[in-house]
C-alpha cells in the first residue's frame, strides 16, 4: 500500500492518535537506508513542480500542523531544498495581528492561498482556530465548534477552483518532544528556539490530542485529506511527506503546454542563423 491510502484519515473516521505510532518506521531501518528513496522523490518533486508552474491551472497547498518540535520547519525545509523557490512560498500563521482580528478568522488564511502554478506551504494554519482556541478557551465552544463546516466549505472552495489541498499532522510522542527540547537546549544553534512557553503548553498535551482528533476527524475531506505522518524519525517524516505530494501530483497528468510558436519557423531561423555563423569573412557582431 502506498503511504498516499496507508497514512490518510479516511473521510468519515473516527481517529484515535493513540493507536498510531509516531515511531513507525516502515520496512526502512535508518535514514541511510532510505536515502536513495528520499532523494528520487525529491527530484520527481521538482519535474513535477515545474509542470505545475508552468503550466498555470492548478495549484498546490500543503497545510503542515504540529505540536511543539514536531518538524514543521523541518519539513519545510526538505520541500523547499527540493522545490524551485520561484513558484514555492511559505506562510507562517502567528497569533493574529489587530487587522486580521477584525475580520473573520479564515480572512488572513484566504489571502494566503496559492495562485494558479503555485505551491504554497501553511507554517501552521486555519486549523489553530480550532485547536490552540480550544484549549486554552480563546472563544466560546459555540463559537469554535461551528468552525468545522466553515473549514470544510472553504477547503471545498479552494479545490472548485483548482487548487489542491493536502494536510499533514506531523506525529510525535511525548518522550520524543522532550528530547527534542533537550536538544534545543544543549545546541548554540536551536537555543534562540526555546520559549518557556513550550513547556508549560506540554501540560495541555491530553487536551490538544483530542482537538487534534476531532479535526482530524471532521476535517478530512476527498477534496481536502488530512494525513497523519509518524514524525519521530525525521528522516521517515521527510519521505513520507514527499512520498505523498508526488504521488498526488501525478495523479493530476500534469504536462508542460503547448508551443505557442511555428516551430518550423524558428527552426529555419536557427539554421540560417547557424550558416550565416559558419559563413567567411562574416564580422564577429553580426554572428551574436
Amino acid at each position: 500500500m502506498s503511504y498516499l491510502e496507508q497514512f490518510k484519515v479516511r473521510p468519515g473516521s473516527a481517529v484515535r492518535l493513540k493507536d498510531v505510532d509516531p515511531a513507525f518506521k516502515d520496512h526502512h531501518q535508518s535514514r541511510e537506508a532510505a536515502e536513495k528513496e528520499i532523494e528520487q522523490y525529491r527530484k520527481r518533486l521538482l519535474e513535477l513542480q515545474e509542470m505545475l508552474y508552468v503550466e498555470r491551472r492548478r495549484s498546490l497547498l500543503i497545510c503542515l500542523q504540529a505540536l511543539d518540535t514536531g518538524g514543521k520547519d523541518g519539513t519545510i525545509k526538505h520541500f523547499l531544498g527540493a522545490m524551485n523557490p520561484q513558484g514555492c512560498r511559505v506562510v507562517a500563521f502567528r497569533q493574529p495581528s489587530a487587522e486580521e482580528a477584525a475580520h473573520d478568522f479564515l480572512w488572513r488564511v484566504h489571502r494566503a492561498a496559492p495562485e494558479r502554478g503555485e505551491v504554497v506551504i501553511f507554517n501552521r494554519s486555519h486549523y489553530e482556530d480550532v485547536l490552540v482556541v480550544r484549549v486554552h478557551n480563546l472563544v466560546p465552544k459555540h463559537v469554535w465548534s461551528a468552525r468545522y463546516d466553515l473549514i470544510n466549505s472553504f477547503e471545498q472552495g479552494l479545490s472548485e477552483n483548482g487548487t489542491h489541498v493536502l494536510k499533514f499532522f506531523l506525529h510525535i510522542s511525548s518522550e520524543e518532544q522532550l528530547s527534542r527540547f533537550r536538544d534545543r537546549l544543549d545546541d548554540p544553534t536551536k537555543q534562540w528556539k526555546i520559549s518557556e512557553a513550550d513547556y508549560k503548553e506540554r501540560s495541555y498535551w491530553d487536551a490538544y490530542m483530542a482537538a487534534y482528533e476531532e479535526a482530524l476527524s471532521r476535517c478530512s475531506t476527498e477534496c481536502a485529506p488530512w494525513f497523519i505522518i509518524p514524525a519521530n524519525h525525521k528522516w521517515f517524516r521527510n519521505l513520507v511527506v514527499a512520498q505523498i505530494v508526488v504521488e498526488h501530483l501525478q495523479t493530476l497528468g500534469l504536462s508542460y503546454p503547448k508551443p505557442t510558436v511555428d516551430l518550423a519557423r524558428i527552426r529555419r531561423q536557427y539554421h540560417q542563423a547557424q550558416k550565416a555563423a559558419a559563413a567567411p569573412g562574416v564580422p564577429a557582431d553580426r554572428t551574436s
